[in-house]
């Protein structure tokens, strides 16, 4: 198993001001994407999915894509 992202870059908390580096966890379709391909722990999971809520509902990442 791959350590997770965020704690291998040693970062406490995933900030939703961080567009590109949220990107990377957003499908096609613009779903969140599941902690078992992109290897993230739980504990960034939870505050990534928070981060990314945050992010669509201050308009700076899409709900859905066309």
């Amino acid at each position: 198993m791959t350590q997770c992202y965020f704690c291998s870059q040693n970062m406490p908390e995933v900030d939703y001001k961080e567009i590109d580096l949220l990107r990377r966890f957003v499908s096609g379709q613009a779903k969140i994407v599941d902690p078992r391909y992109t290897g993230v722990c739980r504990k960034h999971q939870r505050s990534l999915a928070t981060a990314i809520k945050r992010a669509r509902f201050l308009g700076l990442l899409p709900f859905v894509r066309r």
